[in-house]
């Protein structure tokens, strides 16, 4: 058997705020969108592969997501490092630097967080 990934679900409390911040912070736009009956399924991606990242708002639901302690993430590979850095700086976003490793972890609206990779 074979398995190919296709998305991850970040449940999300504010989906407009999150939206802006994967667009502005990593260039991910919306491709599809579910509405259902008190809930609302956005996935985002981009060109660069089909794996999709999945915004869930969940309308009853007014408490912050416990995510632990943050020992899962995502990572994004870039080949424009630099610039990357940047705009996370510029944004406030940058949560951890590992300068040995080469990687900085960014956090999202709703504490989730992302690592940004350099092509190598």
């Amino acid at each position: 058997m074979k398995f190919k990934m296709v998305h991850e679900n970040y449940n999300v409390a504010d989906l407009d705020r999150s939206l802006a911040f994967y667009e502005k912070a990593l260039g991910l736009t919306e491709k599809r969108r579910i509405n259902g009956e008190g809930f609302i399924i956005a996935y985002v991606g981009n060109a660069e592969s089909d794996f999709e990242l999945e915004l869930t708002f969940v309308k009853d639901h007014p408490q912050n997501y416990d995510l632990g302690e943050c020992e899962f993430h995502l990572a994004f590979r870039t080949a424009d490092f630099e610039a990357a850095h940047k705009l996370h700086e510029k944004m406030g976003c940058i949560c951890f630097e590992n300068p040995e490793m080469g990687i900085y972890f960014i956090t999202d609206p709703d504490g989730y967080w992302l690592e940004i990779v350099p092509e190598r």
